[in-house]
């Protein structure tokens, strides 16, 4: 039987890569985007839907039950980044990128939990981030909404284990794709006391976007993982530096990591 996909923030980026990649294979794919009469030429359904609006979401659901009454894989993907010093970052603007990051996803897995339940099976794979496991200088918004959403997939996959659903984290590191014309710039104030270090890291930020690796391996990597039969927790996938920050992060003394990260950013 056909596998049916559903793939939000499809319309671009690692999104776009992971859907058309499970399109091309095969498989019945749905994404999503906020804007979908923007990307009239996709090969495969591009429904509306804000992540971030709970009468979004419900309004998506409905359309897509007129489509399919199964989902069998769920790839949560569609996010946003945010920068800046913790104590400038506004708050508002700190909420609303949990509104995607975090309960975004969690808003469209509550909706599709029940139709995997039915078919006493299903897989869901979060995207988070290799950050999502450490606090980076001037992006610990973005840590700690994909941080939380590394946590609460580790409950989740306890829960839903008994009705044969399986869960886990894919944590990409720098890709070369749009992310940065959308994520949120808290404005560099002009006298603050982190204006040169801020300054400093938004340019590393974007270098490390514009240099990095291909984002059809995490396409490829989603459509190896769909194969497997049981998920381990959490699977990364990037340059061989960043995934090395991960086994760092668990070996090291906690000040010898910290120094790390403190010298890569100049601090």
């Amino acid at each position: 039987m056909q596998q049916t996909v559903l793939v939000t923030g499809a319309s671009s980026g690692l999104g776009k890569s992971i859907a058309s990649h499970l399109h091309t294979l095969g498989y019945k794919v749905f994404g999503t985007s906020r804007s979908p009469q923007n990307y009239p030429d996709f090969p495969y359904p591009l429904l509306t839907l804000d992540i971030s609006s709970q009468a979004s979401v419900d309004l998506f659901f409905a359309e897509l039950q007129s489509q399919t009454q199964r989902i069998d894989v769920l790839v949560n993907n569609a996010g946003v980044g945010i920068t800046g010093p913790v104590e400038e970052v506004n708050l508002d603007a700190l909420r609303a990128h949990f509104d995607t990051n975090f309960f975004g996803p969690l808003a469209v897995t509550q909706q599709v939990l029940p139709l995997m339940r039915s078919a006493k099976q299903g897989k869901i794979i979060n995207i988070t981030s290799i950050g999502a496991s450490m606090g980076l200088p001037f992006r610990g918004g973005y840590s700690a909404s994909k941080g939380a959403l590394h946590v609460i997939t580790e409950a989740l996959r306890m829960e839903v284990a008994q009705f044969g659903i399986e869960v886990c984290t894919l944590a990409p590191g720098d890709y070369a794709t749009d992310i940065a014309s959308r994520r949120y710039y808290e404005p560099n104030k002009k006298g603050s006391p982190y204006e040169a270090l801020y300054q400093e890291s938004l340019a590393t930020m974007d270098e490390h976007v514009d240099e990095g690796n291909d984002p059809q391996e995490i396409a490829l990597a989603i459509a190896k993982l769909i194969q497997q039969k049981q998920f381990k927790p959490h699977y990364a996938v990037g340059p061989f530096m960043q995934k090395l920050s991960l086994v760092l992060k668990r070996i090291l003394p906690q000040k010898a990591f910290e120094r790390l990260l403190k010298n890569h950013y100049n601090l």
